[in-house]
C-alpha cells in the first residue's frame, strides 16, 4: 500500500501524537551526542607538561643549593627551542660532581618518576593524565579513538540489520539498555586496555541508539516535515556539544563526567514502560507484512491523533478495511537484510555514492581543523568554532534544502569543500593568515553540511525494508572518515600532506558522482526494493514544454469496473448494518383475523366451500 497517499492521511497525518513522538525521538540524539563528544575531553593532551625532577639523578651539591623553582627546573630538564621544557627527558649529572657550572657534562635520559601536567581543558584528570599516556605511550591515545570509531562502525552495520529484523523500537530499547550498562562499566576502568575495550563496545551500542531513533523519526513524518524534524535533532547535538565544557568543569575527573553523560541513557530506559512515547513504526510493519501488529499500531495513531469518524464503529475502520482488501489473508512477515542490495542496481549505486560523500565530509574536516589549531593553539577556540560552524550548517540546510533540492545543495557543498581544500593545499604559504582562517572555516562549514545532508539523503532514498542496514553501511563509511584523523596522529602527522591531497581529490570526484543521484524532495519514502529501484535521477536538461509528445493514435483505456475504494466502503457499510441491534422496520403479524375479509380471503373461502 502507498503509505503517504492512503494510510498516512487516515491516521491524522503529522498530527498531535506524531509531534509528541517526534519530540521524544530527539532525546536519544542528545544522549548519544554527549557520549560521543566527551571523547574529546577524555583524550585531550594538556598544553604543557614535563618530567618530574628525580633527585637521584642530581649531585648532592645541587640538592643542598638554594634555587628557585624555575631555576631548579631549568637545571634538571632540558630546554627545547620553540616549545619550552622538554616533555620526555631529564638531565643526569655525574654523581661525584662537586664544582657545579652550566658547562658541565650532563647526560639526557628519559623520564623516571612520571610527569607533571598543567590542568587539561575542563577536567582535572583524564585518560591521558590518569595513565601517563605521553611520550613513548602517546600512541595509545589515537588508538583509543580508533577503537571507539571501530565500535561505531560495527554498531552501524550490525544493529542496522537488527533494526530491519526486530523493528525500530526493539532495536532502540536493546541499544539503550546495553549502552547504559557499558557506560557504567567504563567508569570503573582500571587500565588503558580495559578503557579501550569498553569504549569500543560502548560505541557499538551508541550507534544502535542513534540509528534506530533517526529512522523511526523519519518514518513518522510526512514529506514537508521530514527535513525540519531531522535538522532539529542536529540542534540537539549542538546543544550537547555546547553543554559539555561546563559539565567537564563541574565534574573535574573523567569517571564523574562519564557517569553524568551515561545518566541520560539510563533515563531513556523509561521508554520500556511508556510504549506510547516511542511506538513501533507502522510503515515498517506494513512493509514487512506484519498485518495484525500494523492494525493495532495504526489504531493507536488514529485514536491519539483524534481522527476517529463518528460514523465508524471502531477507530480507523475504513483504513483497516482497505488493508483487508490489500491483504486478503494475513501473510507471513518478510524480513530483508543489507546483503540483498547486491542484487539491486540503483539502490546499491545510490548507497555507494552517499557513503563516499559522507566519508569525504567527515574525513576532510581534519584538514580544516588542523589549520585552526595552527592559527590559535587554544583548545576552546577550535572547539567552539567547530560548534558554531555545525550550527550554521544546520541552519543553512533548513533554509535551502527544501527550496533547491537535496541533490543541488549536496552538489554545492561538495564543490565548496573541494575548492576550499584545493586552495589551502596549493596557496597556504602565499596567503595571509586571516584568509587561511576564512577558507578553513568555509571548508569546515561546507564539509559538515555535506556530511549531515548525506545522512539525511540516504535515509530518504533507501527502502523501508532495508533502511536500517543500508543507512548503517553509509554511516559506517562516515565513521571510517572520522577515524582517518586518528590514523594521522598515530603516525605523528607524517602523512598529513598525502591525506589532504587524497581527500581534496575525492571531493572533486564526488561532484561527478552526485549527478547520478535521484531527487527526493517532497516525495514519498520508498518501502520495497522495487520502489527503491524506481528512484531514477532526473534529466540533466529539462525538455521544452511546447514540444508535442503525444502519440499519433491516442487510445482511451477502458475504465475498470472494480474500484477498491468503493468496495471498501461497501464492506464498511455492510458491517454497520449487521452490527445494529434492531432493524428500522419490523413487520407485525396480527393475532386475530380481520373483521372484513379482503378479496383474496373471500375467494379462498369460496374455493374451500365448493
Amino acid at each position: 500500500m502507498e503509505f503517504e497517499a492512503k494510510v498516512y492521511p487516515q491516521i491524522g497525518g503529522f498530527g498531535r501524537y506524531n509531534r509528541v513522538v517526534t519530540v521524544f525521538s530527539w532525546f536519544p540524539n542528545f544522549a548519544v551526542s554527549l557520549n560521543l563528544f566527551c571523547d574529546v575531553f577524555f583524550t585531550l593532551v594538556p598544553e604543557s607538561y614535563h618530567c618530574k625532577p628525580d633527585p637521584s639523578l642530581l649531585p648532592s651539591s645541587l640538592l643542598l643549593s638554594n634555587f628557585s623553582r624555575q631555576a631548579y627546573l631549568n637545571l634538571t630538564i632540558p630546554w627545547v627551542n620553540g616549545s619550552g621544557l622538554s616533555h620526555c627527558e631529564l638531565y643526569r649529572y655525574p654523581t661525584n660532581l662537586t664544582n657545579f657550572t652550566e658547562k658541565v657534562h650532563r647526560e639526557v635520559v628519559p623520564c623516571t618518576r612520571g610527569w607533571q601536567y598543567s590542568k587539561p581543558a575542563g577536567l582535572q584528570s583524564n585518560f591521558v593524565t590518569e595513565w601517563n599516556l605521553v611520550c613513548g605511550n602517546y600512541w595509545k591515545v589515537p588508538l583509543q579513538h580508533i577503537c571507539f570509531m571501530m565500535g561505531w562502525i560495527l554498531g552501524y552495520i550490525l544493529l542496522g540489520t537488527v533494526c530491519d529484523w526486530l523493528g525500530r523500537r526493539r532495536a532502540l530499547l536493546l541499544s539503550v539498555s546495553l549502552s547504559g550498562l557499558l557506560g557504567v562499566a567504563v567508569c570503573l576502568s582500571n587500565s588503558p586496555a580495559a578503557f579501550q575495550l569498553l569504549r569500543l563496545c560502548h560505541g557499538t551500542v551508541l550507534a544502535g541508539v542513534f540509528l534506530s531513533s533517526y529512522i523511526a523519526r523519519l518514518e513518522l513524518c510526512d514529506p514537508p516535515h521530514r527535513l525540519m524534524v531531522s535538522m532539529v535533532s542536529g540542534f540537539f547535538a549542538v546543544f550537547a556539544e555546547l553543554l559539555l565544557p561546563g559539565l567537564a568543569v563541574l565534574c573535574g575527573d573523567w569517571p564523574v563526567l562519564q557517569a553524568v553523560t551515561t545518566l541520560p541513557l539510563l533515563l531513556l530506559l523509561s521508554y520500556w514502560c511508556w510504549v506510547s512515547v516511542f511506538p513501533e513504526s507502522p510503515r515498517w510493519l506494513l512493509a514487512t507484512s506484519q498485518i495484525p501488529q500494523a492494525k493495532r499500531c495504526l489504531q493507536l495513531f488514529s485514536i491519539r491523533n483524534g481522527t476517529c469518524m463518528r460514523d465508524e464503529i471502531y477507530p480507523a475502520e475504513t483504513l483497516l478495511t482497505e488493508i483487508d482488501v490489500a491483504f486478503p489473508e494475513d501473510p507471513q512477515p518478510q524480513y530483508h537484510h543489507a546483503l540483498e542490495l547486491r542484487h539491486t542496481r540503483v539502490i546499491w549505486r545510490n548507497c555507494l555514492i552517499l557513503a563516499f560523500t559522507l566519508f569525504i565530509g567527515t574525513g576532510i574536516q581534519y584538514c580544516f581543523t588542523r589549520n585552526l589549531h595552527i592559527y590559535s593553539p587554544q583548545f576552546y577556540f577550535g572547539y567552539f568554532l567547530r560548534t558554531l560552524t555545525g550550527t550554521l550548517a544546520c541552519v543553512f540546510l533548513c533554509v535551502f534544502v527544501d527550496r533547491v533540492g537535496r541533490r543541488g545543495i549536496l552538489l554545492l557543498a561538495a564543490i565548496v569543500t573541494g575548492l576550499s581544500s584545493l586552495l589551502l593545499l596549493a596557496l597556504t604559504q602565499y596567503l595571509h593568515g586571516g584568509l587561511v582562517l576564512v577558507l578553513s572555516v568555509l571548508g569546515l562549514l561546507s564539509s559538515q553540511a555535506l556530511a549531515m545532508l548525506s545522512v539525511f539523503f540516504a535515509s530518504e532514498i533507501m527502502p523501508t525494508v532495508v533502511r536500517g542496514g543500508a543507512l548503517g553501511l553509509v554511516m559506517a563509511a562516515g565513521s571510517v572518515g572520522m577515524a582517518a584523523s586518528s590514523v594521522m596522529e598515530l603516525q605523528n602527522n607524517g602523512g598529513y600532506f598525502l591525506h589532504h591531497v587524497v581527500f581534496a581529490s575525492f571531493a572533486v570526484l564526488s561532484v561527478l558522482c552526485i549527478m547520478l543521484l535521484p531527487e527526493s524532495k517532497r516525495k514519498a519514502l520508498p518501502d520495497s526494493l522495487k520502489d527503491g529501484e524506481n528512484l531514477r535521477r532526473p534529466p540533466l536538461f529539462l525538455s521544452r514544454g511546447e514540444r508535442d509528445s503525444l502519440p499519433l493514435l491516442r487510445t482511451r483505456q477502458p475504465a475498470s469496473e472494480y474500484n477498491p475504494d468503493n468496495y471498501s466502503r461497501l464492506v464498511s457499510a455492510t458491517r454497520k448494518m449487521l452490527a445494529k441491534e434492531s432493524v428500522p422496520y419490523k413487520i407485525v403479524i396480527p393475532s386475530q383475523p380481520p373483521l372484513l375479509p379482503n378479496n383474496n380471503t373471500a375467494q379462498a373461502g369460496r374455493d374451500e366451500s365448493s
